[in-house]
C-alpha cells in the first residue's frame, strides 16, 4: 500500500506588522527627541607661572641695569626691558613682584626725604634684594648716569646696589650687618630718552668702580 508524503512549504517570516510598528515609531521617537548643541568658545586664560617682571627672565640671562634719571631710578634689564620705575617724589606703591614694598613704607614720607630721594634709595635698596634672591649667582650691574647727575648721587646709587643692611643674632643680641648684593659694579652714561638703546648707550663695562674706591670718596663728600 503506497503512502503519500505531504509536501511541507518553507516557513516565511512574516514582517509586515514589524515593518507597520517602526514606521510609526520612527517619527515619533524624532518628535521627541532632545538634541545637544556644542559651542565652542575661544578664551584666553593667563598662564599660571605669570608673574612681575622678574619671573619673564631666565637664570644666567641677567643684565641687569639701574638707570639715574632727574626724577626717577628705572630698574631694568638690557634684554627684557624696564623691571621697574621708581619716582623720586613719591615712594614706590609696590615691588616688581606686586607686592607693597615694605622698606619704602617704614620710611615717614615728609617733604623732606622726598626731596632728596631717600625713599627711593631705599625702595631700590629692596628691589635689589628681590633680584638677588631672584638671581643668587648674579654680581654685576650696571650703573648709567645722566650728565647732569651729582657725584653724591651717583655714590648713593652704587652704595644702595653694591648691599644691604641685614640684622644677625650674635651671643643672644641682634647685630645689624650688611650683606652683598652686586658688588661688580660698571658706571657709563645713561641712554637718551627716547632713543635707541642700542644706540645711545656706552659700553659701562669699560669704566669698572672698584668698590674700595667710591666707599672712601663717598665717605669724603657726605
Amino acid at each position: 500500500m503506497r503512502t503519500r508524503r505531504l509536501k511541507r512549504e518553507a516557513a516565511h517570516l512574516e514582517l509586515t506588522a514589524f515593518i507597520n510598528l517602526i514606521v510609526v515609531l520612527v517619527p515619533f521617537l524624532l518628535s521627541t527627541a532632545v538634541f545637544t548643541r556644542l559651542a565652542v568658545m575661544d578664551l584666553a586664560l593667563p598662564a599660571p607661572s605669570s608673574g612681575g617682571p622678574l619671573d619673564k627672565i631666565k637664570a644666567g640671562e641677567l643684565q641687569l641695569e639701574v638707570v639715574i634719571r632727574k626724577d626717577a631710578f628705572e630698574v631694568g634689564d638690557r634684554v627684557g626691558g624696564l623691571i621697574q620705575r621708581i619716582d623720586k617724589a613719591a615712594p614706590a606703591p609696590a615691588n616688581a613682584t606686586g607686592a607693597p614694598a615694605a622698606a619704602a613704607s617704614a620710611v615717614p614720607a615728609t617733604p623732606a626725604t622726598l626731596a632728596n630721594g631717600t625713599v627711593a634709595l631705599k625702595t631700590l635698596n629692596a628691589l635689589m634684594v628681590q633680584i638677588k634672591q631672584k638671581f643668587p649667582d648674579k654680581t654685576e650691574v650696571s650703573v648709567l648716569a645722566e650728565p647732569d647727575t651729582s657725584y653724591d648721587q651717583l655714590v648713593q646709587v652704587m652704595d644702595a646696589v653694591r648691599a644691604a643692611p641685614t640684622a644677625r643674632i650674635e651671643n643672644g643680641s641682634a647685630k645689624m650687618g650688611m650683606s652683598e648684593l652686586f658688588p661688580d659694579i660698571a658706571v657709563g652714561d645713561a641712554p637718551v630718552r627716547g632713543a635707541a638703546a642700542g644706540t645711545t648707550r656706552a659700553t659701562a663695562a669699560s669704566v669698572a668702580v672698584p668698590a674700595a674706591a667710591v666707599t672712601a670718596k663717598a665717605g669724603a663728600t657726605r
